[in-house]
This record gives C-alpha cells, structure tokens and sequence, in this order.
C-alpha cells in the first residue's frame, strides 16, 4: 500500500509538471489508428483484408484503446455500432457476432453469427472499466449483463482444468471429453478483474483455469494458435494448427508481459516464455512462427510482433533487445500504414503499455495515464 501510495504521489506530479505541453490525455498513436481504421459512425475496418471485413475483436480493442485515450465521443460511437450491427440492436439481449462485412449477395451485413469471447471478454472489461472511470452507470449496467452472458455460453468446466473460456458458444465442443481452446483468449489480467468485479460468481475459477491453459499449453515455451484440452490426456496438438503459434498466439505473450510486477503469476509465465525472449535476443527479431511440440521458431514476424514483444522483453530485463524492436517499429514506418490493421492493434497495445498511456494493476484494474492515477512497477 505504501509503495503504490508513493508511486502514485510520483505519477501525480509528473502529470502536473508534464502541464499544458504534454496533457494525460493525448494518445497520438491512438488518433492515428482512430483516423484511419474507424468510420465516422464507429466501425472498425481491416482494410488490409480483402472485403474490409469489421470483427467483433476489432470493435472490443478499439473501445478499450479509446478508454485508454479518455476518447469518450469514440467510444460511443463504437459501442453504439457494436450493439447495432453486431448484437441486433441490443447489447443487453445477445453476444455480438465476430463477423460483418459484404455478404455474396452483395449487402452489407453479419457474415458469420457465432460470437468470439475474447472479444465479448474484452467488450466487458472495457465496459466495466469505463463505468468507473467515466463514473457512469450505465456502462456498468452493460458489462454485469454481458459479463454473466460470456459465463452462461461460452465456459465450460473441464475436468482437471476447472471452469474455461471457450472461444465462442459454438464449435468447440464437438467430441466428448475434448475441448478446442485458444491461449489467446484468456488475458489474466482480464480474469483476475472480472472475478473481481464478480465475487460471487463463477468468474472466481476462471483466472487459475486461464493461467494454467496458458502455461500448460506452452510447455517448451512457445505459445500454439489452438488447443485441444482432453480430459484424459491433457493438453494435445490442435490438429488443423499442429501445434504451430503464429498471429493468434503472439498475443499470449503480449499479455503475459503487461501483467503487473507485483502479480503472483507474471514471474512464472516470464520465465515459462523465457524461450521466446531467447529467439528475439538472438534473432533481432521475433519468430513469424514457432512450434509449440518441438520447441522451435523459424523465420522473421511482421511489424506488429515486435510491438507484441515489448512488455514480455521488458518483463525480462532484455531492455537493449526491447529498444531494437522499437526501432524496428519506426524504421520500417508501421504507423503510418493505412493498410496493416493487425500491426496496428499490436502496437498501440504494445507500445502505449511501453510509453506508460496505461498498466493493469495486479487484481487487473486498468490505470489509464489521463487519471495520473499510479501505474505499478514494472
């Protein structure tokens, strides 16, 4: 308590000194990314996708980047778009669909119903999280709806692992005793809060079940897209993925890295990656692939996985490996792309964790840099 108390008296006065020159309140990387990837009435699109699809996952991350930013007038309009084109109008009464976009017959619409739980996870972070910060019920009202949706249709309790995530309500529950997962979709900083904000509730299972998908999924260090979770035997190979951890999976690592120092968990899932962090020191550059049975990585990854990497290397005190995947990021000019959504997501995740514009605290509680409220230690 005395610890956080100083550091927040040292945020506090760094935004004061900080003045009119340089308010909490400006995220340029996140006006950037607002300018060229949202529309005017809120939809976020992946141009760099052939149909400039917009995704459940795309909406959720950009109302969390623009909480982060205090873009209230943003988030609005993305939440609002959210519930209209993606939940049927009614945010309270279903989970949105991941996918909209133009449709065969040439409309514009919901291309594929099933919802995506990180997306609903983070939907409702972003949600409660704003409640408070912004001190409007309303808001909260939302993510207690949502929040006991995502239980009631996309968890599971499986045995030996306890109550999951599923990544959506349908399709992974094909066979019995078995269960597809993703690594990816279960932030701990997420589920510490929502069991938090959840006492009574079965969110209360759900951050040890994360973190032991997270870290037994991974045994030689590296992260897969997919797993399947079998009651008798443990975690086993995805057989569409094999095993391989690309563009999903770098997530796990951007996750595990942002936790905050003085969480019970970061230090184990540091050192469980401390593979991944090996390859980008030796390398220069993270892997565009690894595969998580032999315990390799091959090849050199986009833009974004060098962003996605920062607070994991940070984590691991690799600062001079750290500070070359930021000049990485500005040599080969990823920001000023209009035609990289995904790096984009991953950088300003990435680097606005690395520029302090915010932290979780270690029961998962977002500090936003425009509150000058303390960020931990890293």
């Amino acid at each position: 308590m005395i610890a956080r108390l100083a550091a927040w008296l040292l945020l506090s006065l760094a935004c004061a000194q900080a003045g009119a020159a340089a308010p909490c309140s400006v995220w340029p990387d996140w006006q950037g990314f607002r300018d060229k990837f949202v529309s005017a009435d809120g939809r976020v699109v992946d141009r760099g996708s052939a149909q400039a699809v917009t995704t459940s996952e795309g909406q959720s991350y950009a109302l969390f980047f623009a909480l982060v930013a205090n873009d209230r007038a943003a988030f609005d309009r993305l939440l609002q778009w959210t519930g209209n084109n993606l939940a049927g109008g009614d945010l309270t009464a279903r989970l949105p669909a991941w996918q909209w976009g133009k449709r065969s017959d040439g409309s514009w619409g919901v291309i594929d119903a099933n919802a995506a739980s990180d997306a609903d996870l983070w939907i409702a972070y972003a949600l409660a999280e704003a409640g408070r910060l912004w001190q409007d019920p309303r808001y909260a009202a939302l993510a207690d709806l949502l929040a006991a949706r995502i239980l009631r249709e996309e968890t599971d309790d499986l045995p030996g692992l306890g109550r999951t995530l599923l990544p959506g309500p349908h399709g992974f529950h094909n066979q019995p005793g078995a269960w597809k997962l993703n690594p990816s979709y279960a932030p701990l900083q997420l589920m510490q809060r929502m069991a938090a904000l959840y006492p009574k509730s079965q969110w209360q299972a759900m951050p040890a079940a994360s973190a032991d998908l997270v870290a037994r999924s991974a045994p030689l260090g590296f992260a897969p897209e997919w797993a399947i979770y079998d009651a008798r035997r443990g975690f086993q190979p995805d057989p569409g993925t094999h095993g391989e951890g690309s563009f999903n999976a770098i997530r796990v690592y951007l996750w595990a890295g942002m936790l905050a120092a003085d969480d019970p968990r970061r230090a184990a899932l540091v050192k469980r990656f401390a593979p991944m962090t090996a390859y980008v020191v030796a390398n220069g550059v993270p892997p565009a692939t690894a595969d998580a049975q032999g315990g390799t990585a091959a090849d050199a990854g986009p833009d974004g996985f060098s962003a996605a990497l920062l607070p994991l290397l940070r984590a691991a005190g690799q600062t001079d490996a750290a500070d070359k995947q930021r000049l990485r990021l500005v040599a080969r000019r990823t920001l000023d792309r209009d035609d990289n959504y995904y790096d984009q997501v991953l950088a300003l995740f990435g680097l606005g964790w690395d520029d302090g514009q915010y932290a979780f605290d270690r029961d998962g509680m977002l500090l936003p840099r425009w509150t000058c409220a303390a960020s931990p230690q890293r």
